[in-house]
């Protein structure tokens, strides 16, 4: 008798469609991730299928003759799941459950699971569920026993899961009320980057498609340890380091969540408030994966992606990482950016350098002389600018610090209402 239990896991068929201006390589290479996606979900792909069509088919996507073939192909290879790239209205989906006999599900399901699996954190569980349960709820019309009979297998698991067989209602009102929870969250996150703002402290944050390295550059700039799997989506949380440049300059670096082909809009939608940390960023590092044959095409999705949560306009600086898996005399990217790898160090020094130099792009040092009696501009400077130096003069305190421009006409109109009320002439700044 065997202590070894072993996990059957779930057989999936892949189902690819060649459309108009689609080749069928680029499918090929679509399929390769969604296998990809349904390994880190936790099943096994045994077999794929591929159709051209110049439409999709209102009732079964595929048409009813290839959905009568995918029947045939289950049924020999012992499929107990059919994942098809593109998703499914829920009519469709019901559709080929009956022709199938087995589990329809689409790409966004499987995404939606390896969150599911994934989440830790309070918000990020909130964050998924209410993702999960508004991309379920349309499809629950007639199918509350083939669900229940589904437990366990992808597109069923995950928070909401016993929330299933319940009516429309009681998961309206659990969409409510997650919603209030993550609003209250938000508020939270919203006095902590107003405390952020206060301290001029520079908001930098990691962007990039899934499994580029972003966790492994955010480790290796800041010496921690956050979490580092070679799987999709190991990171859903933010994390954020403190990194001190060469200059004194402390810089907040934040780590986010992967993008991907075909994000799902619910999944965009209930992480909007933690995305928002990439809409106000001072500066973003998108990281691309210098030894992938799709770099191209990963950094044009995410390019998309910044463009709809309202991040196209942030300043950008571009790391090719994983430049050690190739010879980098071989490496031309079509945009410039910095070349490391995260593995073997190569570059980091220099990155670091160069982002020093972007964010000192659109600021400046600045010298203050403040009196004693001005005790409340001395808070101002701190509040709006970051302080290198102060040096005790023998009226007043002369401060050295990095300021942006609007921080430092604030500073300057202060000074000059402080001097006006004392019919006095500013203090000196030098620059």
């Amino acid at each position: 008798m065997t202590l070894i239990q072993r996990t059957v896991r779930e057989r999936i068929l892949l189902v690819g469609v060649v459309g108009p201006g689609v080749s069928r390589e680029e499918v090929e290479e679509q399929l390769d991730e969604l296998a990809a996606l349904v390994d880190t979900a936790g099943a096994d792909v045994v077999g794929r299928v591929v159709q051209a069509r110049e439409a999709p088919d209102p009732a079964t996507y595929v048409g009813s003759g290839k959905a009568e073939e995918l029947h045939l192909v289950s049924e020999t290879l012992d499929v107990d799941t059919v994942v098809f790239d593109e998703e499914l209205s829920p009519g469709q989906q019901r559709n080929l459950e009956k022709i199938l006999g087995r589990t329809a599900i689409d790409r966004t399901a499987v995404i939606l699971d390896v969150f599911a699996q994934n989440a830790k954190s309070k918000e990020g569980k909130a964050q998924v569920e209410l993702a999960l349960l508004r991309y379920r709820l349309p499809r629950l019309v007639g199918r509350g026993r083939s669900l229940s009979q589904q437990v366990g297998r992808i597109g069923t698991r995950g928070p909401g899961e016993t929330k299933l067989e319940e009516d429309r209602r009681r998961i309206q009102d659990r969409i409510s009320q997650l919603r209030r929870e993550l609003g209250a969250l938000e508020s939270q996150r919203h006095v902590q980057r107003k405390a952020r703002a206060r301290s001029r402290t520079y908001q930098v944050t990691i962007v990039g498609y899934t499994n580029v390295g972003k966790s492994s550059l955010l480790n290796a700039l800041c010496g921690s340890d956050v979490l580092v799997e070679d799987r999709l989506f190991a990171t859903l949380d933010p994390r954020t380091r403190r990194l001190k440049l060469r200059g004194g300059e402390t810089v907040l670096l934040t780590d986010t969540v992967g993008f991907i082909r075909k994000l799902p809009h619910q999944l965009v939608e209930s992480f909007r408030s933690t995305l928002e940390t990439v809409a106000e960023a001072d500066l973003l590092i998108h990281v691309a994966d210098a030894s992938s044959p799709r770099m191209e095409e990963q950094m044009q999705e995410v390019e998309e992606t910044l463009r709809e949560i309202g991040a196209a306009s942030i300043p950008r600086l571009i790391v090719y990482n994983k430049i050690d898996v190739l010879p980098e005399e071989e490496f031309h990217p079509a945009v410039p950016g910095s070349q490391v790898s995260v593995e073997t160090g190569a570059g980091l020094a220099e990155l670091v350098e160069e982002l020093g130099d972007v964010l000192r792009q659109g600021s400046a040092l600045r010298v203050y002389r403040i009196p004693f009696v001005a005790g409340g501009v001395l808070a101002l400077v701190h509040r709006e600018a970051e302080v290198v130096a102060e040096r005790a003069m023998k009226d007043g305190v002369e401060v050295t610090a990095r300021v942006d421009r609007a921080g430092d006409e604030v500073i300057s109109r202060a000074l000059a209402a402080f001097a006006g009320n004392i019919e006095e002439q500013p203090p000196d700044r030098v620059e």
